[in-house]
């Protein structure tokens, strides 16, 4: 049990760097959201979405890019407050207090395990779930600013099959000599001249009313023409080419463990679940993506208290010894080498069976070894 005075010192120790943390990441993280929706404005000016559909497609994706940076910001932010403490001869305090190195280590384990639940229901529940409600944004989308697009001697090709060439639009939103051409199936297409046309909705389906014009009906055997002086195009049926399909990261984490459980325990190679009205197709293939997204999602995170044990190390030196500094840099430089090599172990955890289990035991293996080194260090500096 923590007494009075030391519960205040770790209250503001801990508060210190929390403040610290959330503020950097917060800022780090809106400047990435910044940079990256201006690369998400493809949604309005090639895809054709409205600007509602691309504000929610960037906001949710939001806590993807905060989860992201959380881990790299929590080396940084603890790394910076143990040594301003030091520098400022504020660890003395604790040690005054009777607070011993490896109290005070305990608990910034039980700091570490309040961001680690932070970072699992971000990568594991959060993050998913947002970005699936990103994409059926994207699913559910009526390409409002398809009508825009449609612009004067220029090949569009916005929806999926579908490529409009629009000699000459008008103020009063009339086009003249229009090209459409319609891939209908292999080797299958059906391709429209018309003089003049105009959007028109009809309860509350977008249709392009083409007047004075010729259809041709291809396919590998013959074609037909017919000469028409109004019909209907109906514009309904066609989606943009934006990825509607739900990627892996975007896949309910319960549901990316069972297809797991089905290919490795029971043994089924191929098996289809039900996520959103969409088949997921759970084979050997797919296992890769999976095993990948579930290292980043459970075992990424524990290398947050593998970071905690690195910085920790900080306390094995004063700051009056001449290698303070050194000792500092190599600290600061291994904890770096310790958050890319949890990166690219990601790329390499869903390579096969083998390297999925090595990869996901290699940190309860560097923490184990790490927190020997640690204690027994924190142990000799006590004597």
């Amino acid at each position: 049990m923590m007494n009075f005075n030391e519960k205040i010192v770790f209250k503001k120790f801990l508060a210190d760097n929390t403040y610290f943390l959330i503020l950097s990441a917060l800022s780090l993280s809106l400047i990435v959201w910044i940079i990256q929706a201006v690369n998400f404005l493809d949604f309005i000016s090639e895809d054709g979405h409205s600007f509602d559909i691309y504000f929610y497609f960037t906001v949710l994706n939001f806590p993807k890019i905060f989860k992201n940076i959380l881990p790299i910001i929590f080396f940084i932010s603890l790394f910076y407050t143990i040594s301003k403490y030091e520098e400022n001869n504020e660890l003395k305090i604790f040690w005054i207090n009777g607070i011993n190195k490896i109290k005070f280590f305990n608990v910034l384990i039980k700091y570490t395990f309040v961001i680690f639940l932070i970072q699992i229901l971000l990568s594991s529940l959060l993050s998913p779930q947002l970005q699936g409600k990103a994409r059926s944004f994207l699913k559910e989308s009526n390409m409002d600013f398809f009508p825009s697009l449609l612009q004067q001697k220029k090949f569009i090709d916005t929806v999926d099959k579908l490529t409009i060439f629009i000699e000459k639009k008008n103020s009063s939103g009339e086009f003249e000599n229009i090209f459409l051409k319609d891939e209908l199936g292999v080797n299958k297409s059906q391709i429209i001249f018309a003089k003049k046309g105009f959007l028109k909705e009809i309860d509350g389906v977008r249709k392009f009313i083409l007047l004075d014009g010729k259809l041709l009906n291809t396919d590998i055997k013959k074609t037909t023409v017919f000469n028409f002086s109004q019909t209907e195009f109906d514009l309904s049926s066609y989606v943009t080419k934006s990825i509607t399909h739900p990627k892996v990261q975007e896949i309910n984490t319960i549901l990316l463990v069972q297809c797991i459980h089905s290919l490795y325990i029971n043994k089924i190679k191929e098996k289809f679940f039900k996520y959103k009205n969409t088949n997921i197709h759970c084979n050997e293939a797919y296992s890769k993506e999976i095993n990948q997204e579930l290292f980043d999602r459970l075992i990424k995170p524990i290398y947050l208290f593998i970071i905690t044990i690195i910085v920790s190390f900080l306390l094995t030196q004063y700051k009056e010894n001449h290698k303070y500094k050194f000792h500092k840099s190599y600290i600061f430089f291994f904890g770096m080498m310790l958050i890319i090599f949890s990166e690219m172990s990601t790329n390499y955890a869903g390579k096969n069976l083998t390297n999925t289990f090595v990869f996901f035991l290699m940190p309860l293996i560097l923490g184990l070894l790490f927190y020997l080194t640690l204690r027994n260090k924190l142990i000799h500096k006590e004597k």
